[in-house]
């Protein structure tokens, strides 16, 4: 992504941009979205807030994944799923043009995504959130009442990878 999409948009949008770019954690993060079903903008949120320390308590996080859901399952998932199937290309296409219309793709599948987190964003401040004592500790908790909202425990090294990214605060955090 050019450097001028990084400085358009909210805070969180900024962030997500950032963040995803440390090493590792665009890995970690598909890793939980293929392994465990997370919703990667999802994630990002929760993350985020941790950034202020705020704690987001399970009832939060249920209300946010039944918000975002419909947008997710309806324009970002399917955008996503096309892009990857014309990743190997078309019998019909020739592998040149299908790989150009599959770049077009991925900038729409990305603007669903920013989309999505600007929505997002607006509803931030009207979260009930706890505060807590550091960013890790929030992280944490966050990430636990994400698993409990899909009931699947996530794998523990790209969360791992995901909350030490975070600690080290490169991703240029804030509002």
């Amino acid at each position: 992504m050019a450097d001028t999409e990084s400085e358009q948009g909210s805070p969180f949008w900024r962030f997500s941009l950032r963040f995803y770019r440390q090493p590792g954690a665009a890995d970690a993060c598909i890793a939980l979205q293929d392994s465990c079903g997370v919703d990667v903008n999802i994630l990002l949120f929760f993350l985020w807030l941790a950034t202020a320390r705020r704690c987001v308590p399970p009832a939060v996080a249920r209300a946010v994944c039944a918000k975002v859901g419909p947008w997710r399952d309806d324009v970002v998932a399917p955008l996503r799923t096309l892009r990857r199937r014309l990743k190997d290309g078309s019998s019909l296409v020739e592998r040149n043009t299908a790989e150009l219309f599959r770049t077009k793709i991925k900038a729409v599948e990305l603007e669903s995504e920013r989309l999505q987190q600007e929505a997002m964003f607006a509803l931030a401040d009207g979260l009930a959130t706890e505060s807590v004592p550091t960013v890790e500790a929030a992280a944490r908790a966050n990430v636990a009442a994400y698993e409990q909202v899909l009931a699947r425990t996530f794998a523990p090294d790209p969360v791992e990878v995901l909350i030490a990214t975070l600690s080290a605060g490169k991703h240029g955090a804030g509002r």
